[in-house]
């Protein structure tokens, strides 16, 4: 057995069971339970029913569990539920078997390397009905699911072929950490970051890195997320050991930060030097704001942005940088969803059986988006982007395009929004 799956079965989140006294606050707090009867809800399919399970599984019905990880952030005697939860799930995966469809859609990387090359064909081939309906009957993804938008140029090649940086770095060196999306499917997001943080006057160092795993640790597989996360800490450890790491792909940010430790007991030291080194842009950026470091010679801008913070980027415990973030806009008010979560939880919200319950649980911020500015939304995480752009039919953004457009760099706010209704990113 791996240490990983060992660690599944016996471990530190385990030991926090016996400190839930049955409050259920976490019950009325999970967006998945609120919408369907499939769900027992957090405190029974974590606390309560781990008891029961000695190592083994006991109830499958934990798979209907998302990830989001609201239920430990709620509890108030500091159970570790969705850990919980999570590492159960592992064990289950492990006893009774791995789809097929689940191993498939964790390998982002390979995707994107997939469909970069045919990305125009990929695009279209994604969008036609009927072959949607095959893939749905067959793998078991979701006809209506949300799909990465293909780029014909990956980040990696614009790094190789853009012009050499001209002004000098006067404010030292920072890596960025793009994430699968944010180096084949949502590059113009990537770009955005890397040009911003070059105006404040930083040397950015983007070394070829790899997958973090995060998709294979929410779907059970334990080992290959291991795998996968350490490798990607070597890749970033290779631009220097005691450099900042900024990433504008939240959830992936969350994973070099809490879930390889804090789910997978990842204790290596590869691991804690880039994860406690680790900062989501805007949380980078604002903390500059409050040295008095960040310029704020920004356009003025006179819009209502709604604004939904993910899950995972919530379960960093960073409070929310975006928002004062965006107002630092002249003209800019952001008005936060209000909402636990978009539904979608990664790969969650693309299976079959899952879909309905993931449109069930987004539907209230669809609502809240479509009230405040239909037009226009901003959102940390690129497959919760996804998902609230086809829900909400608004054209989504990160933070950093704002800050890109703010600052001058760009004279297109949309230039990196994503567009469900137009089917690529809106240009």
């Amino acid at each position: 057995m791996s240490e990983a799956l060992e660690h599944a079965r016996q471990n530190f989140a385990r030991a926090t069971l016996d400190n839930c006294v049955k409050c259920t606050i976490c019950e009325t707090q999970c967006p998945v339970a609120r919408v369907t009867p499939l769900f027992p809800g957090p405190k029974f399919v974590g606390p309560q029913a781990e008891r029961f399970r000695h190592g083994k599984s006991v109830d499958r019905s934990l798979d209907y569990c998302s990830g989001c990880g609201i239920c430990t952030m709620v509890c108030p005697q500091g159970v570790k539920i969705a850990e919980i939860n999570a590492q159960a799930r592992a064990v289950m995966k492990a006893q009774n078997g791995v789809p097929v469809r689940d191993r498939l859609i964790t390998q982002t990387t390979l995707m994107g390397k997939a469909m970069t090359p045919v990305a125009p064909i990929a695009n279209t081939a994604l969008g036609i009905k009927p072959l949607r309906m095959v893939i749905d009957a067959v793998m078991g993804i979701d006809k209506d699911a949300p799909m990465p938008k293909a780029q014909s140029q990956t980040l990696r090649s614009w790094l190789k072929k853009r012009p050499a940086r001209t002004t000098p770095a006067t404010r030292g060196t920072v890596v960025f950490f793009h994430g699968c999306a944010g180096g084949y499917f949502e590059v113009q997001t990537s770009k955005h970051t890397i040009e911003v943080l070059e105006h404040l006057g930083y040397e950015v160092l983007v070394p070829p890195q790899g997958c973090c795993g995060l998709a294979e640790q929410s779907n059970g597989l334990f080992d290959g997320a291991t795998k996968k996360v350490l490798k990607l800490c070597e890749d970033l450890l290779s631009a220097g050991e005691d450099l900042t790491v900024v990433s504008s792909s939240g959830s992936c940010a969350g994973m070099l930060k809490h879930e390889a430790h804090e789910i997978m007991g990842l204790r290596d030291p590869r691991l804690e030097k880039v994860g406690t080194r680790t900062v989501e842009t805007s949380e980078f950026l604002l903390d500059l704001y409050y040295q008095g470091e960040l310029p704020t010679d920004f356009r003025r801008l006179d819009m209502t942005i709604p604004y939904h913070q993910p899950c995972q980027v919530k379960s960093q415990g960073m409070g929310m940088p975006a928002v004062e973030l965006m107002e630092l806009v002249p003209g800019v008010k952001v008005v936060e969803s209000g909402q636990p979560c978009c539904g979608i939880a990664g790969t969650y919200g693309l299976k079959s059986e899952k879909r309905d319950i993931a449109e069930a649980v987004g539907k209230p911020l669809f609502e809240m988006i479509q009230r405040t500015n239909p037009d226009l939304a901003a959102c940390d995480t690129e497959t919760c982007r996804w998902q609230i752009s086809k829900g909400s039919g608004a054209k989504m953004i990160h933070p950093i395009s704002l800050i890109h457009w703010a600052y001058g760099l760009s004279d297109d706010l949309l230039e990196a929004a994503l567009d469900a209704k137009a089917g690529v990113p809106a240009s």
